[in-house]
């Protein structure tokens, strides 16, 4: 990258390499070499809202306060939110021909089941998982999914539960019939039955802190999350979802990912997918 990029808004090395850190040092996400045109698009726009004339301005207003709406338009616009509706559709075979049976039958006296989505971006994750549970688990057993990411513009979007239709042209004719509603009001939308809705909660989380949740959690899925930290935040994530998990509890990861030296506490079950053992 040239010292200075000469578009629209100033943009320096010293800049790009200073927003890199910030990002790095909120999210654990590193930003590689040869993402400046990826980070000047995103925040160019933000930038120009306000009336700013360079992104080091731009630097000055975000470290006034990290925890000011604008900091978190920004976290909201560095973060790559690639999903779709069943996704590695192996993962949802197995979650629902293997796991979700097994689960009835382990948990058979409680007759609970506690599922994560953690980057469950604009939704379609979390609303696959619980369709496959919605197909597989009978009535009157507690089943709670919940749908964590650190974008809250995507989370706002998974709530409303509302799609392009576009967006299940992949998906089987009959779960589609089965599982959204045309919205008259919105043409070439669709609207996720409120069934599906009431199974999920979405809630912000940055996974490098706090987690408000207790456990024993049975199932998390953290697919195409963990290719964005470095190996230490690695193995500290995976012993925290261990010691999260309930005993015999699953991990599902993105083909793209494996654990290798990250933890000694998962034994591979499936393409991905990770039984915890202790």
């Amino acid at each position: 990258m040239d010292d200075v990029v000469h578009r629209e808004f100033t943009l320096t090395r010293n800049d790009f390499v200073h927003l890199c850190q910030m990002v790095d040092r909120h999210t654990g996400i590193q930003l590689a070499e040869g993402k400046e045109d990826m980070l000047y698009g995103r925040l160019s726009r933000r930038i120009r809202k306000l009336g700013l004339p360079s992104f080091k301005a731009y630097i000055e207003l975000l470290e006034q306060n990290e925890e000011s709406e604008e900091f978190n338009a920004f976290i909201n616009a560095v973060t790559t939110n690639l999903t779709s509706f069943f996704r590695e559709n192996h993962h949802f075979e197995f979650l629902k021909k293997t796991l979700l049976p097994e689960l009835m039958q382990r948990n058979s006296a409680r007759r609970r089941i506690r599922i994560w989505s953690a980057g469950s971006s604009s939704g379609e994750e979390p609303y696959s998982i619980a369709m496959c549970v919605a197909e597989t688990v009978p009535a009157g057993w507690d089943v709670k999914i919940l749908a964590t990411d650190l974008d809250t513009e995507v989370l706002a979007h998974g709530a409303r539960g509302v799609y392009d239709i576009a967006r299940l042209d992949e998906m089987e004719p009959g779960r589609v019939h089965r599982w959204f509603m045309k919205n008259p009001q919105q043409p070439g939308k669709v609207r996720v039955r409120p069934e599906l809705q009431q199974m999920i909660y979405f809630r912000q989380l940055n996974l490098l802190r706090e987690w408000p949740m207790k456990g024993p959690i049975d199932i998390i899925f953290c697919r195409n999350v963990i290719i964005y930290f470095d190996l230490p935040t690695k193995q500290k994530l995976m012993n925290r979802y261990a010691d999260l998990l309930a005993p015999d509890g699953h991990l599902f990861l993105g083909h793209s990912e494996a654990m290798n030296n990250m933890s000694q506490r998962y034994l591979l079950c499936g393409k991905s997918v990770y039984k915890k053992k202790c």
